[in-house]
C-alpha cells in the first residue's frame, strides 16, 4: 500500500532506529559549506545533496524523504538509482540515527569570512537568526533597506529615513522623511516670517494674533466713518492722524453740519404731523357734537326708520374717523421714536470733545516737535563724537611702533578709477612710529601716478607727520627708508625702492603743520607690471605696500 503525502508516508514506513526524535532541522536547497568533506553516506542517492529527513530502503541506500516521494510519483514501480533494485515501500524506514548524525555535522556560516562561526547543521537557521553579519531588513515601516544585523541599531538610530525624530519646534515625534513637510504645514510652533513684511519671526499658531497688532498691516483710518478712505500701515497710523489732522477735523465738521440739517428736517416733519393730529382731533369733536344732536332728534322724531338710518350713517362715519385717528396716533408715535435725538446729540457732543482733544494734541505736538529737534541735535553730536572715537580706536589698534608699516589697500580698481576721474587723487595710510615716543610717519600713494608717473605708474611717497614727542627728537630726520610692493605668491618677488632721507630737504625737518611735503618715488611701479595677470601683486582686488625705516643708530627716548 502506497501513499502520496509525506505525513502519510512517514506513517506507512517501518519505524526502525526510532530513538527519541531529534528536534533539529535545516533548510533544503541551500549550498552548505561543511567543515569536513561531506561523506557519501550522508548524501542522498537520488539528489546527491546532504540528506534531509533520511529514509533507508531495503537495498540499504539512503534517500531524502522528498526524493523517495519523487521516485514513486515518477514510476509506479520505483527502482533504486544506485543498484536498480525495486524499492518496496513497506521496507522503507525513517533513519533517525543517520538524521542525528547529519544534523550534528559542522558547517561554516554562510557569511564567512566576516563570520567565523562553526555550527552544527541542525542549528544553522537558529544561528542565522543571531548572526551579526546576516543581512536583515530594516524594521521601520516603509523602509526596504537590507542591513547587516550588527549595523541595524546604528541604522535605526542614525541613517534610516523612516525613523522617528523629535520635531525641534513642537517636540512631537515625526518620521524623518516627513519632518520638513510637518514643520512647514502641520507644526504649530514652526517659526514663520510675517506676511506683512515687518521682518518679524512668529510661531505659526500665533500668526493671526500677530496680524492684529502688526505695524506693517494695512488698516482703515479711524475716521473712515467721517469720510477718510485712506488705508495706512498700523505703525504709521499715528503719523497719518497727525499729518491729516486738518482734513479729519473738516470731515467731522462737514458730517456735523449734515446731521444738523437732518435734525432740522425732522423737526419740520414733526410739526406737520402735529398739525394733522390737531385737525383730526377737531374733526372728532365735530362728529361727537353732531352725534349728540342726532341723539336729541331721535328722541323727538317719530320717524324711527329715518332716524335709525341717519344714526347708522353717523356711527359709521365716526368709526372711520376714530380708526383714522388711531392710525395717525401710531404714525406719530413711530415718528416720535424715530426722532429720538438723544443718541444724535450724544454723537455730536462726542465729536465736539474729540475736536477739542485734537486741538490740545496739536499744541502738544508742536511742543514735542521742538523737544524732538533738540534731542536730534544732541544725538547727532553724540554720534559725531562716537565716530571720532571709533576712528581713533581703529588707528590705535592698527598702529605700529617698530618703524614698519604693512598697508593693505582694498578695492584697488574702484580707488584707481576715482584717481583717474580726479575725484580722489591720493590716499594716506594709517600713521606708524619708530618707537612708542618716536617719529610719527605715514605713506601716501597716488594710484594713477603723480608728476612724471601720472597715468602710467603708481607713485609711493614717505611722509613725516607732526608727533607728540617732536620736541624731544633729533632733527632733521636722517634714517634710511625702504618702500616695497609685496608679492602675494609667497615667492618674495617684491618690488623694492630704497632711499636715505636728505637732511637738507624740507620734507625731513621738524613739521610746522600737520605733515611735511611727501618724498619718495613717482615711478614706484608701472601699471603694466602691477596689473599683469602673470604677477601676483594684486589678489582679490587687494595689494599690500610695506614701508621700513632703518632704526640703526636711532636712540630711543
Amino acid at each position: 500500500m502506497a501513499c502520496d503525502e509525506p505525513a502519510a508516508l512517514s506513517g506507512i514506513f517501518t519505524r526502525q532506529n526510532s530513538a527519541s526524535a531529534v528536534s533539529l532541522d535545516f533548510e533544503p536547497d541551500t549550498d552548505y559549506k561543511f567543515v569536513e568533506t561531506l561523506e557519501d553516506r550522508y548524501k542522498c542517492a537520488y539528489c546527491h545533496l546532504v540528506l534531509r529527513n533520511p529514509h533507508q530502503t531495503g537495498c540499504g541506500h539512503r534517500f531524502c524523504q522528498q526524493c523517495i516521494l519523487s521516485l514513486r510519483s515518477l514510476n509506479a514501480v520505483p527502482t533504486c538509482p544506485v543498484d536498480k533494485e525495486t524499492i518496496k515501500m513497506h521496507e522503507v524506514f525513517k533513519d533517525n540515527c543517520c538524521k542525528r548524525e547529519v544534523l550534528n555535522l559542522l558547517v561554516f556560516c554562510k557569511n564567512i569570512p566576516y563570520c567565523n562561526s562553526k555550527i552544527i547543521l541542525g542549528r544553522y537557521q537558529e544561528h542565522l537568526q543571531q548572526c551579526l553579519f546576516e543581512s536583515v531588513q530594516c524594521t521601520n515601516d516603509g523602509c526596504c533597506d537590507q542591513i547587516l544585523r550588527k549595523d541595524l541599531k546604528e541604522h535605526l538610530s542614525r541613517h534610516c529615513k523612516f525613523r522617528e525624530e523629535m520635531c525641534q519646534y513642537c517636540n512631537k515625534y515625526v518620521m524623518l522623511i516627513n519632518i520638513k513637510n510637518h514643520e512647514k504645514n502641520d507644526c504649530p510652533d514652526y517659526p514663520v516670517l510675517c506676511l506683512q513684511n515687518c521682518s518679524q519671526i512668529i510661531l505659526k499658531k500665533e500668526i493671526e494674533k500677530h496680524h492684529a497688532v502688526c505695524p506693517e498691516a494695512e488698516v482703515d483710518c479711524p475716521y473712515k466713518q467721517y469720510g477718510c478712505l485712506v488705508k495706512v500701515k498700523r505703525g504709521k497710523l499715528a503719523e497719518h492722524e497727525n499729518s491729516a489732522l486738518r482734513e479729519h477735523m473738516l470731515q467731522i465738521l462737514d458730517k456735523n453740519s449734515r446731521l444738523e440739517e437732518q435734525i432740522s428736517d425732522l423737526y419740520k416733519s414733526l410739526e406737520c404731523k402735529e398739525i394733522k393730529i390737531q385737525q383730526l382731533a377737531e374733526a372728532i369733536k365735530k362728529c361727537e357734537k353732531e352725534f349728540r344732536q342726532f341723539t336729541q332728534l331721535f328722541g323727538k322724531n317719530s320717524n324711527l326708520m329715518l332716524s335709525t338710518q341717519a344714526l347708522a350713517s353717523h356711527l359709521d362715519k365716526s368709526a372711520r374717523l376714530e380708526s383714522q385717528v388711531k392710525q395717525l396716533m401710531q404714525m406719530a408715535n413711530q415718528q416720535q421714536s424715530k426722532l429720538d435725538l438723544r443718541p444724535l446729540f450724544d454723537t455730536i457732543e462726542n465729536v465736539k470733545q474729540k475736536i477739542a482733544l485734537m486741538e490740545t494734541y496739536d499744541q502738544r505736538l508742536v511742543v514735542l516737535e521742538g523737544q524732538s529737534s533738540k534731542h536730534d541735535l544732541q544725538i547727532n553730536i553724540h554720534k559725531a563724537q562716537l565716530n571720532k572715537n571709533e576712528e581713533r580706536f581703529k588707528l590705535l589698534e592698527g598702529t605700529c611702533y617698530n618703524g614698519k608699516l604693512i598697508w593693505k589697500i582694498t578695492d584697488y580698481k574702484m580707488k584707481k578709477k576715482e584717481a583717474v576721474e580726479g575725484r580722489v587723487l591720493s590716499i594716506f595710510s594709517q600713521p606708524f612710529y619708530t618707537s612708542r615716543c618716536g617719529y610719527r610717519l605715514c605713506a601716501r600713494a597716488y594710484l594713477n601716478g603723480d608728476g612724471v608717473g601720472k597715468g602710467t605708474h603708481v607713485s609711493l611717497y614717505f611722509v613725516v607727520m607732526r608727533g607728540e614727542f617732536d620736541s624731544l627728537l633729533l632733527w632733521p630726520f636722517k634714517q634710511k627708508v625702504t618702500l616695497m610692493l609685496l608679492d602675494q605668491s609667497g615667492k618674495k618677488n617684491h618690488v623694492v625702492e630704497v632711499f636715505r632721507a636728505d637732511p637738507n630737504s624740507s620734507s625731513f625737518k621738524r613739521p610746522d603743520g600737520e605733515m611735511n611735503i611727501a618724498s619718495g618715488c613717482p615711478r614706484f611701479v608701472s601699471h603694466a607690471v602691477l596689473e599683469n595677470t602673470k604677477n601676483t601683486y594684486i589678489r582679490d582686488d587687494t595689494l599690500f605696500l610695506k614701508v621700513v625705516v632703518d632704526l640703526t643708530d636711532l636712540e630711543e627716548l
